[in-house]
């Protein structure tokens, strides 16, 4: 009942309605078009998908944002935290589709909701820059960007095996598969030959490697999962021979030292090779039902461990090094995006050759053995022998080792004319066209003389017909819309057709984060004097899930707008931050697309934006998993109801100087203490707040208040600083309360134009700290000196004291081991 009472008392809706009004009134969060010299903080948090109102995994992710573009406003800076909407694209689309509704009302639909809850959250954007990417004044300049990339040759068309979704009817990159399945629906991935659009991103492999050793703001892990996803390898591409055609075979290795002991060649089931070998039957019946089989399987099935199997295809090609014919076999462990898609098996020294020998009965020929001394027999292994060693039955290679036997052979194949040094990539083209009606119009005009042709960019945007019929169906729904897709050729006028198909929604959030830098620009992307003024950006939030997705592209993305001088900076943000995801009760990160969400606007109703908001981020570190759960706001609520909003009624209106630091001998030792603890907290929060850990912030702060006896303090200038200060330190995360307890402090600004505190660098230890003395390690006494005590006075301190003589006297001091403020071990023999 008192509960309740108390929590009448604090009309947090009245409050909250009064700042959000204010702060829109004085535009307390528009940043200006340019910032001042080094005084920018661009602060950005990923923009959302609009297929439904945000959750709590939202919440916590843009509260975080917000907490940080709060603080850089009391640090001086001109904050840019904007907002927008990934608002084109398959989870849009689906979530319509699912509720036979039109994308575009849905999508607009929930924008509207959305925007509500997130302003009901209090969150600092500035909306005056917010950017929808399915409104015509946006796509346009996805468009834009995509004829650039077109110019450059790197925006290109090819045939090829590609993922596609059965579910979704479209085909999907690689990074949007995740273990063979589909990354939305989790549908098992199929392969189909098709013409698709592509940007070719491995262009830029060697330089998104490069920038990753620039970025020092980057968690460890992400920048290893994109190496690793880059994979660069560095090897010989060898020339082996078809037999029958003369064709060159071109395979690549990171292992030439064991060239020798090839003894089959295995095939991707998609390499185009395997198209131009003139099978014969029965092998061409049998190629082409081991294909079928192999392109309904997904890659992680394909490459993992276990039994692995494959066709001849009656061919064989030869191996220039020793001119021996090798059979050629198709087999689908090889995957097609590697290489040439065709491998050089070598069983004796690969594991998965090994077994694929073993199962078929093909030879198996040693020709690394560990050391001279050590020959291997493959009639007595169980597997292969992969490490580097001594080079044998290899020819004029005899006897090299290790590096030198490879280097040797790299050396030999190109000097003879068989092969060449080059670096491989995992990574592959950005396949960027899909097969459905949600996106942005690929702006290329398909003419039967002329080939693909740029649509002009006085005619942009290429705008997303109005459709009754949007459902997948396997092909574009637009190929259905004559009055958009018959044109004539920009180049030479003849009836042409435009390209049916839509651009991936992650091309849309390449470049989104530059767009806010002037969000209104009709004349282009942006201007790029603000961008430049802006960029890059200082923090970025978000979650690692999109570490080999997203965050590729948008590296990618402006690596190529600085090389065509539309960007100085070459790479997009210099500190990312990857949130914790908030799990639900059983554990499973919350996800529209699963049904488990949970919405933070109840919870607001019913105990007020500021509780929501510390309970979130007091209940662990941002980066740690949330198992979410409303019973956690109980104890920040009573904190806040009984601890913090009753602070402002022992304020004595001393109005003082936030700066003013005190001498401890101007003060009793009950506010001497306070003082200290008073900075502690200011340098633990600073602290905190670097690093994002803002649980340990607000543990500081209810110490401090905990602690807090007004009545031991007579000093009325340092009472009302405890009180003002913390205020302060609780502003960016609890934003209505602090700006209502600092207008009752009876100031006339926001709080956050005050300034953040700063801690008294000599108070954070006290004045006055105790120092434990061990003698061999054990404890004989403590010693109270100075704060700023030296080495030599603590030493001189602790051989005073009569307990340590005892075990010092007419014994032999080998030596002093101070651990600074915290320990002195002084050890003795005899």
């Amino acid at each position: 009942m008192k509960h309740t009472e108390s929590r009448r008392r604090y009309d947090f809706k009245a409050i909250e309605e009064k700042w959000q009004e204010r702060w829109e009134t004085f535009g307390l969060f528009q940043a200006p078009d340019v910032p001042r010299p080094d005084a920018k903080f661009y602060m950005l948090v990923m923009f959302a998908y609009p297929s439904g109102d945000i959750h709590m995994g939202h919440f916590r992710n843009y509260i975080i944002g917000d907490a940080v573009a709060r603080q850089q406003m009391m640090l001086g800076k001109d904050v840019l935290h904007p907002f927008g909407w990934d608002a084109f694209g398959l989870p849009a689309e689906r979530a319509a589709i699912q509720r036979g509704i039109h994308p575009r009302e849905w999508t607009q639909g929930n924008i509207e909701v959305s925007r509500k809850t997130l302003k009901r959250a209090g969150i600092s954007f500035d909306w005056s820059r917010e950017v929808n990417s399915c409104l015509p004044d946006y796509y346009k300049w996805t468009q834009w960007m995509f004829l650039r990339l077109f110019e450059k040759g790197l925006a290109f068309r090819k045939r090829g095996f590609v993922n596609w979704c059965p579910e979704d009817k479209t085909v999907l990159a690689n990074e949007q598969v995740k273990e063979g399945r589909c990354e939305r629906c989790e549908t098992v991935i199929e392969k189909r030959d098709q013409v698709q659009w592509y940007f070719r991103i491995t262009d830029y492999a060697d330089r998104l490697l490069e920038g990753l050793d620039r970025l020092p703001g980057w968690p460890d892990n992400l920048k290893t999962m994109q190496r690793e996803w880059i994979g660069r390898s560095q090897g010989v591409e060898v020339d082996f021979i078809v037999e029958e055609t003369g064709e060159k075979l071109p395979i690549f290795t990171t292992r030439p030292d064991t060239i020798y002991g090839v003894t089959f060649m295995a095939l991707s089931p998609e390499a185009e090779i395997v198209d131009r070998l003139n099978l014969e039957s029965p092998y061409r019946e049998q190629v082409s039902e081991y294909r079928k089989k192999a392109f309904a399987r997904s890659e992680i099935e394909r490459t993992a461990g276990g039994d692995k199997d494959g066709v001849f295809t009656g061919k064989y090609a030869v191996n220039p090094f020793n001119n021996e014919r090798i059979p050629l076999w198709v087999a689908d462990y090889v995957l097609g995006g590697y290489g040439t898609g065709a491998v050089m098996a070598v069983p004796g020294h690969d594991s998965r050759d090994f077994a694929f020998a073993r199962k078929y009965g093909l030879p198996i020929r040693i020709v690394i053995h560990p050391d001279a001394a050590t020959a291997l027999d493959p009639d007595d292994m169980d597997d292969a022998f992969t490490a580097l060693g001594v080079m044998v039955r290899s020819g004029p290679f005899d006897g090299k080792i290790g590096e030198d036997g490879i280097e040797a052979v790299c050396s030999w194949a190109e000097e003879k004319g068989l092969g060449r040094r080059r670096v491989n990539y995992k990574l592959k083209d950005w396949l960027i066209s899909r097969q459905r009606y949600w996106g942005a119009p690929i702006p290329i005009i398909h003419c039967p003389k002329c080939g693909p042709v740029a649509v002009p960019d006085a005619d942009l945007p290429v705008l997303l017909p109005d459709v009754e019929n949007f459902m997948p169906a396997g092909r574009s729904p637009l190929e259905d819309v004559p009055e958009f897709m018959d044109v004539s050729c920009p180049a030479c006028g003849v009836a042409a057709r435009r390209d049916a198909d839509t651009m991936d929604t992650f091309v849309c959030s390449s470049w989104y984060f530059l767009r806010y830098c002037d969000a209104h620009n009709m004349d282009a992307p942006y201007d790029t004097a603000k961008a430049d003024a802006w960029m890059p950006i200082d923090l970025y939030i978000g979650g690692i899930t999109h570490a080999t997705g997203h965050l590729l592209y948008f590296r990618f993305f402006t690596k190529f707008l600085h090389d065509i001088d539309r960007l100085a900076c070459d790479e997009p943000d210099l500190r990312m931050f990857n949130h914790g995801m908030v799990l639900d009760a059983k554990g499973e990160v919350m996800s529209k697309s699963k049904g488990n969400v949970v919405s933070p606007t109840d919870l607001m109703d019913e105990r007020g934006v500021d509780v929501a908001r510390l309970a979130m981020f007091f209940t662990a570190p941002s980066e740690k998993e949330v198992l979410w759960s409303e019973e956690g706001t109980t104890g920040v609520e009573k904190f806040v109801m009984n601890k913090f909003l009753p602070l402002i009624r022992s304020l004595r209106g001393a109005r003082p100087d936030l700066t003013r630091t005190f001498v401890p001998e101007d003060l009793t030792p009950e506010e001497r203490a306070a003082y200290v603890r008073l900075n502690q907290t200011v340098k633990k929060a600073g602290e905190s707040f670097a690093a994002l850990h803002f649980n340990t912030a607000i543990a500081a702060v209810m110490e401090l208040v905990r602690d807090y006896e007004p009545s031991k303090i007579e000093n009325d200038v340092l009472n009302d600083q405890i009180i003002l200060k913390t205020v302060q330190l609780l502003a960016p995360l609890a934003p209505h309360l602090a700006e209502e307890m600092w207008e009752q402090a009876g100031f006339t600004e926001s709080v956050f134009k005050s300034a953040w505190p700063v801690h008294d660098t000599r108070a954070v230890v006290g004045d006055r700290i105790a120092v434990p003395i061990q003698v061999n390690g054990k404890l004989r006494d403590t010693v109270e000196v100075a704060s700023s005590a030296s080495q030599v006075e603590i030493e001189e301190a602790a051989l005073a004291s009569p307990r340590v003589r005892q075990h010092t006297d007419n014994r032999e001091i080998v030596k002093k081991i101070y651990i600074p403020g915290r320990l002195l071990n002084i050890v003795v023999k005899g």
